[in-house]
């Protein structure tokens, strides 16, 4: 089983993906719903929850888990990797949602000038500033932290008209660069992606993150056939949350395209 991991909901339009690329694999989803979100919180603070949100999941029987949220990823992957795992979990894997990311950005650029939007937390680790660089020579790097998306998408505010007052507030000093490719660094943004496209304009391509990070997770998958033939495949999915089924299940809809009903309520210590 593969589990994904995310902060609230907003990891349920990676999920989505992941399901569109690879039905037949099971996949148990976790968010951190009662305690989301992790953007404005410290280093230690967001490593803590990630630590028991992996593992949860491995405890469940994941054999890999991918940590959906940019946060989760940006300030608590590398040192789970580098040394919670190897002490408690040395055969399993946790991947993250970054290096995919920041890998299709310079795939896609032309010009070399890269933006990138996320949370607070996000932006100033300069987690994707570090992995752009190591994979391209002489980028400019333009980044701009958006702490007020993801409660007003988690709000159910797309498409009005204060939010998209918002969007250009934090959109002017990225466009005034010229970048011509954008990151969504947060899984909340692709519900704005049609207002974000429309400000940038048509020379900035705005990525396509959960179709990116599930392409990746395919590729990995082909390249690590002894993670993959661990993995369970009779297409189950399996929703925790920490906090809310019933706001769960409606969000759910909006968030992964299709009702959700087997969701469960769980503690992380």
């Amino acid at each position: 089983m593969i589990g994904v991991f995310d902060s609230g909901f907003g990891g349920l339009t990676i999920l989505q993906s992941f399901i569109d690329e690879l039905p037949a694999y099971d996949f148990t989803y976790l968010g951190d719903n009662g305690r989301t979100p992790y953007g404005n919180k410290s280093l230690n603070v967001i490593y803590e929850y990630t630590r028991q949100a992996v593992e949860f999941l491995f405890g469940f029987g994941a054999g890999l888990i991918i940590l959906a949220c940019n946060t989760a990823s940006a300030k608590a992957l590398r040192k789970i990797q580098q040394e919670w795992l190897s002490v408690n979990y040395p055969d399993r894997r946790v991947l993250g949602v970054v290096i995919p990311l920041a890998e299709a950005a310079v795939e896609a650029s032309k010009s070399g000038r890269i933006g990138v939007i996320g949370t607070r937390a996000t932006i100033e680790s300069r987690v994707y500033d570090q992995e752009l660089n190591k994979l391209r020579e002489g980028l400019g790097i333009f980044s701009q932290a958006c702490p007020l998306l993801v409660p007003l998408v988690e709000e159910n505010w797309v498409g009005k008209p204060e939010t998209t007052m918002i969007l250009k507030k934090y959109l002017r000093p990225l466009k005034t660069k010229n970048i011509d490719t954008l990151i969504l660094g947060c899984t909340h943004y692709p519900f704005l992606k049609n207002d974000i496209k429309r400000i940038m304009g048509k020379n900035c391509h705005v990525l396509d993150a959960p179709g990116i990070v599930a392409g990746k997770l395919a590729d990995y998958l082909k390249r690590h056939p002894e993670i993959d033939g661990n993995l369970s495949k009779d297409g189950k999915r399996v929703f925790y949350t920490t906090d809310g089924e019933d706001r769960f299940r409606s969000f759910g809809r909006k968030f992964f395209g299709k009702h959700i009903s087997n969701v469960r309520t769980t503690t992380l210590e």
